[in-house]
């Protein structure tokens, strides 16, 4: 058994057994190194001799690992602090908004000459020229698509399927027509007239920019409600390639079977609109497939040209009779020039009376309407 100063394996091998070794006390073997305490004496110890002489040092005592961490935390933190000061503190210019032509508008009221007549209620359209129309979506028929000189069939087509799906979602779903959801609408529209679109939604104006029924047909509904979902849709779209996009024109005329919101008859009649529109499509459009519009020309009645339509269409309703368009007076400055109205031609009764394929039937006016929007055929 080995003595207290032997090493804890025994004597190394080779080593001489002697205890009288005169190197014994000074040489040691790896073992012994290796099973040796680490000890220093502290200041204070050193000093002061009533406390422990040694002291074990400690893991974080050794060398410099805790000030390296600290140090890599800080720069840590510095870089995190730096981010988000930038970040908060940009000095770069945001983007700019995309550039888009604003929608020009054209607005037509149409004021009937007598009172309005009454329709049943379970066949509203019997007699009546929409009789043969189709309903919703369905009306909105597409041409073929045909490439051009510089799109291909294919995105040919894309623009006449966004055209389609913004004029439905425009003038043919019933929430949108009561003040309901536009977020559909909305989002289809080039980002570069959403300001305007907007605008003509929260505060509408009657100066060509501005006119909520220029974008979508709305009725205003404290006052409007549709006595029958079914809305019917005639007439014709073309595309043509202008400049570096598509443009795809629309003419439809819409009959919608309105009743007062609350109280009234309770009787139905029916409300037309003609919308003319011009859709703009570039590269971006198509493949993002956003809508820009570039003109809307909408003539809609029976209506009373006291105001013009811009927040929302009120039509004249069963049995009302329009009230009595007051002169303009032309040394009236306030008073803005080129406001018109249109008389509202009676509609035919019987059946047979639809118009032939391909062309529209609409109200007519006395006065003359927009210039046609549309443009010439399609290249091959």
């Amino acid at each position: 058994m080995a003595g207290p100063g032997d090493p804890p394996e025994g004597n190394p091998e080779g080593s001489p057994g002697s205890g009288e070794d005169e190197y014994r006390s000074v040489v040691f073997d790896e073992s012994f190194v290796r099973a040796a305490r680490i000890q220093e004496f502290s200041a204070r110890e050193r000093l002061d001799g009533s406390a422990r002489s040694v002291r074990t040092r400690r893991f974080w005592a050794r060398g410099g690992a805790p000030r390296q961490a600290l140090v890599l935390v800080l720069l840590i933190a510095v870089a995190f602090g730096t981010a988000v000061y930038l970040g908060i503190r940009n000095p770069y210019a945001p983007p700019a908004p995309p550039v888009a032509e604003p929608l020009r508008i054209t607005l037509l009221p149409l004021t009937p000459t007598a009172a309005v007549a009454a329709v049943d209620r379970s066949q509203p359209f019997a007699g009546q020229r929409a009789d043969t129309y189709r309903a919703g979506g369905a009306g909105y028929t597409l041409p073929p698509a045909r490439r051009t000189a510089h799109f291909s069939e294919s995105q040919v087509m894309q623009a006449l399927l966004s055209a389609k799906e913004y004029l439905v979602a425009s003038s043919a779903v019933p929430a949108a027509l009561t003040g309901g959801d536009i977020r559909t609408v909305r989002t289809m529209l080039d980002p570069g007239q959403l300001d305007q679109f907007d605008h003509s939604l929260e505060r509408p104006a009657d100066d060509g920019r501005h006119a909520a029924t220029g974008w979508l047909v709305r009725f205003d509904p404290t006052r409007v409600a549709l006595a029958d979902d079914e809305v019917k849709v005639r007439g014709t779209m073309a595309v043509a390639e202008a400049g570096e996009a598509l443009e795809v024109v629309t003419d439809h005329t819409l009959v919608y079977v309105v009743q007062a919101a609350t109280g009234g008859s309770g009787q139905a009649s029916l409300f037309t609109v003609r919308r003319e529109m011009r859709l703009r499509f570039d590269r971006e459009d198509l493949r993002d497939k956003h809508v820009e519009l570039l003109q809307a020309a909408v003539e809609a009645g029976p209506l009373s040209c006291v105001s013009a339509p811009v927040a929302h269409f009120l039509p004249l309703l069963a049995g009302q009779r329009p009230p009595v368009q007051p002169g303009v007076d032309p040394y009236d400055h306030g008073h803005p020039i080129g406001s018109v109205c249109g008389l509202l031609a009676p509609a035919p009764a019987g059946p047979g009376l639809s118009s032939p394929a391909g062309s529209p039937a609409s109200p007519s006016a006395s006065a003359p309407t927009t210039r046609s929007l549309r443009p010439s055929p399609t290249s091959r």
